[in-house]
């Protein structure tokens, strides 16, 4: 994923950021990472944009999180519960269950911080075993 390139955060850096701000960058990642999946499935953008509200919501991203918790690092672990206990000054949205919200940001979080610490490969190895044919509708 070419546009993961840029000048990382140390790790320390990182961990010291707010769960909220890592979160906001996590959740611009996995929607860009979505629709370069979706660009490569030849749809139109009706579909495309159709699939990408269906992969980017708080109820999906939760669905993701308890997927790939069997294959976290300890530290991305802290940064999970980190992320899950992070809680935004405003109420969950109405549509939004608040714990599907809460594991949401998580899983934000995780992404977040992976695309912050330069970790390129891992965030491809989890977009690929969530999108690589996974069926989470």
């Amino acid at each position: 994923m070419h546009f993961l390139n840029f000048e990382s955060f140390a790790e320390k850096d990182v961990m010291l950021m707010s769960m909220l701000r890592i979160a906001y960058i996590g959740d611009s990642v996995w929607e860009l990472i979505v629709r370069n999946h979706l660009i490569r499935k030849g749809l139109n953008v009706h579909h495309m944009h159709s699939e990408c509200i269906r992969l980017v919501n708080a109820r999906a991203q939760a669905s993701f999180l308890q997927s790939v918790l069997p294959l976290l690092s300890e530290t991305e672990l802290e940064f999970v519960r980190r992320g899950r206990n992070a809680h935004a000054r405003h109420p969950t949205p109405k549509n939004q269950h608040p714990e599907d919200y809460s594991l949401a940001t998580a899983f934000e979080v995780l992404i977040g911080y992976l695309y912050l610490t330069g970790s390129a490969e891992r965030i491809e190895f989890i977009s690929g075993f969530i999108l690589g044919g996974n069926d989470h509708g």
